[in-house]
């Protein structure tokens, strides 16, 4: 066990990766911020919102794979696969779930309306779960930035 700690510990790219993912959770916290002239701390936890932490850390994972074991490797085309899949689902799949939710969620407060129902808290559903395209381009942009600043840090 304290030789996996130890090797995890000694693994830039992964190290840079997770800085690039907090770095893009801390941002949300801004980015929400200066939209909505209100602090909200929940953001650095949640999914969704701007930039894409989840575009942010597998960007920072291939460009550093690319930086160390050059674009030209097998490695490095395992990994921009891997990223584009889950870039992809966070603006495709993510997004029309929340959107769905959002629908549901009015749903329900219609049939409440109808119905004279309660209905408990647990019952809402999560709304804000995918990215916007700009959203994923931001979290790509940052992941290109923190590792090309990291360069050092790799080698």
């Amino acid at each position: 066990m304290k030789i996996i700690i130890e090797e995890l510990s000694n693994n830039g790219i992964l190290i840079l990766s997770v800085i690039s993912l907090l770095t893009a959770q801390l941002l949300k916290i801004l980015t929400y911020l200066i939209t909505f002239k209100q602090l909200n701390l929940s953001r650095a936890f949640g999914s969704g919102g701007m930039p894409s932490s989840h575009s942010s850390f597998v960007t920072t994972l291939s460009t550093s794979v690319g930086i160390v074991h050059g674009f030209d490797s097998t490695l490095f085309a395992i990994s921009i696969v891997s990223s584009l899949i889950v870039m992809y689902d966070a603006s495709g799949v993510r997004l029309a779930v929340g959107k769905q939710a959002k629908l549901l969620n009015e749903l329900q407060l219609v049939v409440k309306l109808i119905a004279s129902t309660e209905l408990k808290a647990e019952e809402k559903f999560k709304e804000l779960v995918g990215h916007t395209k700009l959203e994923v381009l931001a979290g790509f942009v940052l992941g290109i930035i923190i590792s090309f600043m990291g360069i050092n840090f790799l080698k």
